[in-house]
């Protein structure tokens, strides 16, 4: 039987930035690397950017980060800018690299997926819930994250679950192909190790 956890937004814990200058609510990561602010193979996390400035360095990993709520984003990349980021507009980086946000407006909400290439395969999805979405996957972890006020998901082998907004589900496949419905906007992201 494949392992499936509901992840409740108000229970998420609260993390200082590792460079002091703000905080994440974490959503889950992996189990190796304890509560360290690295070392994890994989963490999903929210950040609140309440004003323009530097990101937290997380050598040796790869980012995706996607604008929740606000007027968006431009992030400066290594020198270059990237295109304005507007919400649930996935854009991908090198945690080493120096990374500051201009906010296009007042404060923003974004997701984040922090993961070691070397260590893991990810891909992340976002499906806009106009339409129920069916999807298989065998990754060794799904992860749904709930950007609606109500998603409906079922997952083969498991009763339907509902998840408020921020809410996300974790699925351990054990490496069995599972059929996951999805009903609402939410993001989905399949990590398998290397």
């Amino acid at each position: 039987m494949s392992l499936l956890k509901i992840l409740r937004a108000v229970n998420y814990p609260r993390m200082p930035w590792k460079n002091g200058g703000g905080s994440t609510e974490e959503i889950t990561r992996d189990g190796s690397g304890g509560a360290a602010l690295d070392g994890f193979g994989w963490r999903l996390s929210i950040a609140d950017i309440a004003e323009s400035g530097g990101f937290s360095r997380f050598a040796g990993y790869q980012r995706i980060i996607t604008v929740l709520q606000g007027d968006g984003m431009v992030l400066r990349v290594d020198g270059r800018d990237s295109r304005a980021l507007q919400p649930f507009d996935a854009f991908a980086f090198e945690g080493d690299s120096e990374v500051c946000c201009e906010l296009l407006g007042g404060a923003i909400r974004d997701f984040n997926l922090i993961y070691s290439p070397q260590r893991f395969r990810a891909r992340l999805q976002w499906f806009d819930g106009i339409l129920p979405v069916n999807l298989f996957s065998s990754a060794d972890t799904v992860l749904v994250f709930s950007a609606c006020d109500d998603l409906q998901v079922r997952v083969s082998g498991h009763g339907a679950e509902s998840l408020a907004i921020y809410d996300s589900l974790q699925l351990g496949t054990e490496g069995k192909l599972h059929k996951v419905n999805l009903a609402g906007r939410c993001c989905v992201i399949e990590l398998q190790a290397v």
